[in-house]
């Protein structure tokens, strides 16, 4: 896997170095936080970066239009890789820190810590395609070219690093939490196409909850995303603006073998954003709305967030 930087673009062959990155469920340890944030760089780098996520909520506390309401911020940092194993084989890792301030009638709480650390095996299938100088000719010697069109599998593990509060459960918004105090399961399949011009990435995931020692476990989750970007390639520089769609769809919360009403959900959202290649230096951005939500029997509202990041390529 090479690092697509602006020196190796080509016209002529086309850019196929665009793959499906995907960093993780549950990014503040908690069922709101959204697993479609996958896509954190367009570039094939295997790298070594750090990221910022900034997510808002609203959760009202009653089912009356002036029941009192709490403004909760999750902040995480990331320090999160991509390491080759080989050709087709490589492992994507995130440990991330979080810092959540909650506003509720005049009191402030916070929490900060280490999150829950995630990794994900990935196998990548390339398609290739004969290469031929007549267009009416066919020779089953002629050497292959990548068509741009690639699958990738990845399989994968949360650990419970993150503190788990049961105190916290209790909120409107039990995801106000560090970490899940669970180990969860991580499935995913993406496809992605780049040419000279376009690509398209999507990933579909899904986040296999286990239960913690408080007896309490998030609903499983069912992640998509799907971004496409064009590039504009320059002398030292490749610019890839892109806009988006990802979502979530989340089960019930059980705990103590019983499901908890209200703690199912989904969420659209729409994105919009830009990527810099520089060297060997990849700096991203990005800006996300809800087009659609109801979370937690639609009194928790997901505001918008913001991610920035920028990566070492190896």
């Amino acid at each position: 896997m090479s690092f697509a930087s602006a020196h190796s673009f080509s016209k002529k062959t086309g850019c196929t170095n665009h793959e499906t990155v995907a960093f993780f469920c549950d990014l503040c340890g908690c069922s709101t936080s959204s697993g479609s944030f996958g896509f954190g760089t367009l570039s094939n780098a295997n790298f070594v970066g750090l990221r910022y996520i900034c997510q808002s909520f609203e959760s009202k506390a009653g089912i009356f239009s002036n029941s009192p309401v709490s403004k909760e911020t999750f902040n995480t940092v990331q320090l999160w890789a991509q390491v080759p194993i080989n050709d087709a084989f490589y492992v994507t890792a995130n440990v991330p820190y979080q810092d959540l301030t909650r506003k509720f009638e005049g009191a402030n709480e916070n929490l900060n810590g280490i999150g829950d650390v995630s990794a994900i095996g990935w196998y990548k299938l390339l398609f290739y395609r004969k290469k031929s100088k007549d267009a009416t000719a066919v020779d089953f010697n002629l050497p292959r070219e990548a068509s741009g069109h690639s699958l990738q599998f990845g399989f994968g593990v949360k650990l419970p690093t993150g503190k788990f509060e049961e105190r916290l459960a209790d909120n409107v918004n039990p995801g106000f939490q560090v970490g899940t105090g669970s180990v969860d399961g991580i499935f995913s399949l993406g496809y992605n196409y780049g040419s000279d011009k376009i690509g398209i990435n999507t990933l579909l995931s899904y986040y296999l909850k286990g239960e913690n020692k408080n007896d309490y476990q998030f609903g499983n989750q069912f992640s998509y995303a799907v971004n496409f970007f064009t590039v504009f390639p320059r002398e030292k520089m490749n610019i890839m603006p892109f806009v988006g769609l990802s979502g979530d769809v989340y089960d019930s919360i059980r705990q103590y073998d019983e499901t908890l009403q209200d703690t199912d959900g989904n969420i659209l959202n729409a994105s919009l954003g830009s990527e810099l290649a520089v060297e060997k230096l990849i700096f991203g951005a990005s800006y996300t709305l809800p087009v659609s939500q109801d979370l937690f029997g639609d009194n928790v509202k997901s505001k918008q967030r913001l991610s920035l990041y920028v990566n070492f390529a190896l």
